[in-house]
């Protein structure tokens, strides 16, 4: 997971009211029968993330009869799959692999909805660094968003796949946005590994390059072995049981937004999105149409796990050592919305959609 990631001005748009989350309970109904579910995004300014706050902006959770209230993670709070295991939320905007290491704790989380089928990642490295891949990692200072993210687990996987081990080079927290980028600019990392429009950011001042791409299905097959399961929405296991009909609304919305977003341009993407995501301090409207042209391969156009997926995700996490006991695949991820929403919109999906065994 990414964590706390927001610049200040997305924080105070936000609290304004683009994206807030209210006191209303959780899963309940409005005066007209429409439940109210909160979702959490870990970094909803992120394209890796667009997809919660598009669906809003399309206005796709009214549509289909429910009403979705979002809020995101903030530097040095809560992050977003942790909110949602917790009770402070119902839904979690966060990468799949989660679930996994909820169930090795002991906690039965799932996947309802997968929107993408690639971190969305890409390793930004300084010349100097002389990092072209994984293999040069030795001895180097490598940023990830968070000690214990995604992007931590990423990059030790990365490096354990080419024989470089843990303790031969330092991780750094770096966070993402003017901080990531900062931490190329002063030499306190060698790469940093961010998303878009960071990335696009990182360019643009001409302080790093992709070394590895993580942004893009294909990439992550290249990189990683196999598709890598990134943003999707994650709620308790129980909580789905008892609230099946919102999730289904939650996961109708969007589907849509998938279909919506494959069939668009990354400039009529964009400009559904607030003018904040898009332009800010760090990137300008072209800098973000073009970077979202770049790695919009990454999002699935249907919400199916793919096939591959859950075994790629739970392989990194092995080799790692963040989980050690065995995981039921079966129960991290379910299909069974997002092929309900596909036959309601008369859709046919492309996705060949993973097992029960992942």
């Amino acid at each position: 997971m990414l964590k706390r990631t927001l610049t200040a001005s997305i924080v105070t748009v936000l609290a304004l009211g683009a994206a807030t989350a209210c006191s209303s309970s959780s899963g309940s109904s409005g005066s007209a029968g429409t439940p109210t579910v909160k979702l959490m995004a870990g970094g909803i300014d992120k394209q890796i993330y667009l997809p919660y706050q598009l669906a809003q902006n399309l206005g796709f959770y009214k549509k289909y009869g429910v009403n979705v209230q979002l809020s995101t993670e903030q530097n040095g709070g809560v992050g977003a799959e942790e909110a949602m295991a917790s009770g402070q939320v119902d839904m979690a905007g966060a990468w799949y692999n989660h679930t996994i290491e909820f169930q090795a704790k002991g906690k039965a989380v799932e996947d309802v909805v997968q929107l993408s089928g690639a971190p969305g990642e890409r390793e930004m490295c300084t010349k100097k660094s002389g990092v072209k891949s994984a293999a040069d990692f030795k001895g180097k200072t490598l940023g990830v968003t968070d000690l214990g993210s995604g992007t931590d687990t990423l990059t030790q996987f990365m490096a354990a796949k080419k024989g470089v081990k843990t303790g031969q080079f330092h991780r750094l927290a770096v966070g993402a946005g003017s901080t990531a980028v900062a931490a190329l600019q002063n030499g306190k990392a060698d790469c940093v590994m961010t998303t878009q429009p960071t990335v696009a950011a990182i360019e643009k001042k001409g302080v790093g390059a992709s070394a590895v791409d993580l942004a893009t299905t294909d990439g992550a097959k290249a990189a990683l072995g196999g598709a890598f399961p990134g943003a999707s929405v994650l709620a308790r296991t129980d909580w789905v049981n008892s609230h099946k009909d919102a999730v289904q609304k939650v996961v109708d919305a969007l589907v849509a937004t998938m279909h919506w977003i494959n069939t668009h341009s990354a400039a009529d993407i964009a400009g559904k999105l607030p003018a904040s995501f898009v332009q800010n301090q760090l990137v300008t409207k072209a800098d973000y149409i073009k970077a979202l042209n770049e790695d919009k391969g990454q999002f699935l156009p249907d919400g199916i796990m793919p096939a591959g997926g859950p075994k790629t995700a739970l392989a990194t996490e092995q080799m790692v050592g963040t989980v050690t006991s065995s995981v039921d695949l079966s129960k991290t991820f379910t299909n069974e919305f997002a092929i309900n929403a596909n036959k309601k919109e008369g859709l046919t999906t492309t996705t060949t959609p993973a097992g029960a065994n992942g």
